[in-house]
């Protein structure tokens, strides 16, 4: 049995199907994972996820310890109630994980990790903490909910507390407000809008049943994968993990180089790989020919082996299979957009195309079929 979240019981009553996650026991879906990602694309879903871990970073050196434990620079966050996505990287620069950052208040930050590798993370964190005057504090109190879809905010205004609701409403994409335990973030993993909430746990069931009174769909698990795959969205573990470097996962854009005395965890590593004649290519694919994609099948160029994919599956939004994918340094001169490759689908060769991503964002196909 794994660790629950504070909604458990509530969504067992809802017929939910829970499977093993990270540690946890979560909600793969509620009856029909197609119906609850269309209903994110469409209208409203909302997403527990509160086994994910926020991490509470505070003290005097708060932002020099964060500006060399990640490889993006929390500097950018000119004031508080901004957001970063960035990844920590270990010295060989492979990624110890990906997390999104919150600015709460001059010396106080707020990374959330994923929750598989909470405790790794958090080692990691303490670990490197050396030398700088910061306290790091668990935030096991806490519980998360996503909500997400063209009428996500909408739905959710009402139930907002009133200290907060006025500044959420007003927030830009990627900006965050808090005040008396909430932190409500205008981000999300689906490529549609919406908002994170963290809010304390005792008061998660009331925002849930609140929203599902609104007719927010409850989702799981597997529209939460279909959807961030359709967004183009790297997930930890298949797309990237301690071994891959961001260069090699699609992230070169959440690395700062600048200023370059900046001295993070990964950089003297990270920069011999960026000037290095060969790096592997990350890419879209979508499937021309008739099959699913998924992770770990060899795609094929000129019927030569010419890299993987790292997550596939069907995509709702267009009817299609789609993938991300890794090539190898020797394939990616002959790679351009729209190039004609195959996946080794069971032994078969099945043709598919390279595309870029986004495949899905707010509800819009934005690749050619």
């Amino acid at each position: 049995m794994g660790f629950k979240t504070p909604l458990y019981d509530a969504q067992i009553a809802l017929g939910a199907k829970v499977v093993p996650f990270g540690g946890w026991d979560m909600p793969l879906h509620y009856g029909s994972q197609l119906d609850e990602h269309h209903a994110v694309r469409r209208a409203a879903g909302v997403f527990d996820v509160s086994h994910m871990q926020p991490v509470d970073i505070s003290g005097p050196a708060a932002k020099p310890y964060l500006q060399y434990l990640l490889a993006n620079d929390v500097d950018k966050l000119a004031q508080p109630g901004r957001a970063l996505y960035s990844c920590m990287l270990n010295e060989q620069a492979g990624v110890v994980d990906d997390l999104i950052c919150y600015y709460l208040a001059p010396g106080h930050y707020r990374p959330v990790t994923n929750a598989a590798t909470a405790d790794k993370d958090l080692a990691w964190m303490q670990d490197n903490a050396a030398g700088f005057d910061v306290t790091i504090t668990r935030r096991d109190d806490l519980a998360m909910l996503a909500v997400q879809g063209p009428a996500a905010r909408s739905k959710a205004e009402a139930l907002l507390p009133e200290f907060i609701r006025t500044a959420a409403m007003a927030l830009k994409p990627f900006h965050a407000v808090a005040g008396k335990d909430w932190l409500l973030g205008r981000t999300g993993y689906t490529g549609e809008d919406g908002f994170e909430i963290m809010l304390p746990a005792f008061e998660a069931r009331a925002l849930w049943d609140g929203l599902l009174d609104a007719g927010v769909t409850p989702c799981g698990l597997g529209a939460r994968d279909t959807l961030r795959l359709e967004a183009g969205m790297n997930l930890y573990g298949q797309d990237m993990d301690e071994n891959t470097d961001p260069l090699a996962a699609g992230l070169g854009w959440t690395i700062a180089w600048a200023p370059p005395e900046r001295n993070f965890i990964g950089r003297t590593a990270l920069e011999a790989r960026r000037t290095a004649p060969e790096l592997p290519r990350f890419v879209g694919l979508l499937l021309t020919g008739r099959g699913v994609l998924r992770a770990h099948q060899r795609v094929l160029l000129g019927g030569e082996p010419a890299g993987e994919v790292t997550s596939g599956g069907f995509s709702p939004t267009l009817g299609r299979s789609i993938a991300l994918a890794r090539l190898a340094p020797a394939a990616v001169p002959e790679i351009t957009e729209a190039t004609e490759v195959a996946v080794d689908i069971r032994g078969k060769a099945v043709a598919a195309r390279v595309v870029k991503p986004p495949f899905v964002r707010n509800g819009r196909p934005r690749i050619e079929l």
